[in-house]
C-alpha cells in the first residue's frame, strides 16, 4: 500500500468529506487520527475505519487553539509512534450576509478554518523539522474562497486565507522536503444538500445510485470519494514534487487552479492621478474586469428541482 507505515491527522473527519478523506488515508496503509467535536461521532468514525480493515484513534476536540494542535500531534506519536500526514479539514458555517453577519458569526468560522489550519500546520511542520520527516500538508479550500459567495463573507476569507497561507508555506517548507497544498473539493456535503440546484445529484447519492452525468462531468460535481483519492495522492510519495498549489477535485474532473496573474497591465509616465483614470480606467479596462461566485450551467430539464424545493445559494 502506498502510505504503509505513515501516520495522518484528519481533522474534522468523524463523517463527510473529512471520513472520506480518512478513510481512504487508511485503506493505503496509514494509521489515522480521527477528530472531531462529537465524542460518539468521532468513536463510530474510529470503528468505520477499524472495520475496513484499517488503524485509527480518535481526539475530540474543537480545532483553533494551539492546545489543540498539540493534543492531535501528540495523539499521532502516542498511538502509532510518529506523525507523516495532515489534512486540515475541520471546519463550520455561519452563513449570513454582510448586514446580518455578527462578529461572533465572522471570528466562529475564522478560528475554525482559518486558525485551526495555521495551528495545526505550525505544529506539524515543527514535528517534521524536529525529526527530519518530509511531511505532507494538505489543507482543505473552496471554490467560495476563490470565486466568492453570497453570504459567506467569513467562510470566503478563510478560505482564500488557507490557500495564500499554502503559497507561503510551501516556500518556508520546501528546505525540510515538506509539501503543503490546497484541496478545492466539488462535492455532495450537508451544505449543498440544501441547495436545490444539485438535489437531483444528492437524492442520486443518498440513494446510493450514480450521479447524472451532467453533474460529474460538466459540473465536476460528484462524493465525497472522488475527493479523496487526491487527498491520499498528496500524502505520498508519488506527489513529492508537488507543493504550493490549489487542486480541485470533483465528479469525473480534476483542476489546477493558477494562482492570482494580473489580467491586463498599462504604463503612463509620472503615474495614475485621478483625472487620469477617469478619462481612461474604462477605455483601458472596462472590458477585462473579472467575474465574481461560480456561474452554473443551465439544468436540462429532467433535471430541475421539485417545485417544493427550498431555494438556497451554492458554494
Amino acid at each position: 500500500m502506498s502510505l504503509a507505515g505513515k501516520v495522518a491527522i484528519v481533522t474534522g473527519s468523524g463523517r463527510g468529506l473529512g471520513l472520506a478523506y480518512a478513510r481512504e488515508l487508511a485503506r493505503q496503509g496509514a494509521a489515522v487520527v480521527v477528530n472531531d467535536v462529537d465524542a460518539s461521532v468521532a468513536d463510530e468514525a474510529v470503528r468505520t475505519i477499524k472495520s475496513d480493515g484499517g488503524r485509527a484513534a480518535a481526539v475530540v476536540a474543537p480545532v483553533g487553539s494551539s492546545d489543540v494542535a498539540k493534543q492531535l500531534v501528540e495523539a499521532a506519536v502516542s498511538e502509532f509512534g510518529r506523525l507523516d500526514i495532515l489534512v486540515t479539514n475541520a471546519g463550520i458555517l455561519r452563513d449570513k450576509s454582510l448586514l446580518k453577519m455578527t462578529d461572533d458569526d465572522f471570528d466562529a468560522v475564522i478560528n475554525v478554518h482559518l486558525r485551526g489550519t495555521f495551528t495545526c500546520a505550525r505544529e506539524a511542520f515543527g514535528y517534521f523539522k524536529e525529526n527530519g520527516i518530509a511531511g505532507r500538508i494538505i489543507t482543505i479550500g473552496s471554490p467560495t474562497g476563490q470565486r466568492g459567495n453570497f453570504g459567506q463573507t467569513n467562510y470566503a476569507a478563510a478560505k482564500a486565507g488557507i490557500v495564500g497561507m499554502v503559497r507561503t508555506w510551501a516556500m518556508e517548507m520546501k528546505k525540510a522536503g515538506v509539501t503543503v497544498n490546497a484541496v478545492i473539493p466539488v462535492a455532495a456535503t450537508a451544505m449543498t444538500k440544501t441547495v436545490p440546484y444539485f438535489q437531483k445529484a444528492v437524492e442520486a447519492d443518498e440513494r446510493g445510485e450514480a450521479m447524472p452525468a451532467f453533474f460529474r462531468h460538466e459540473l465536476g460535481f460528484g462524493t465525497a470519494d472522488d475527493v479523496a483519492g487526491l487527498v491520499a495522492f498528496l500524502a505520498s510519495d508519488a506527489a513529492a514534487e508537488v507543493t504550493g498549489q490549489a487542486i480541485g477535485a470533483g465528479g469525473d474532473r480534476l483542476q489546477l487552479w493558477t494562482h492570482p496573474e494580473a489580467a491586463a497591465t498599462e504604463y503612463r509616465e509620472g503615474g495614475w492621478g485621478y483625472q487620469d483614470l477617469v478619462e481612461n480606467f474604462g477605455t483601458l479596462f472596462g472590458d477585462k474586469l473579472q467575474s465574481v461566485g461560480e456561474e452554473f450551467l443551465p439544468l436540462p430539464e429532467e433535471l430541475k428541482p421539485e417545485p417544493s424545493g427550498t431555494a438556497a445559494k451554492a458554494g
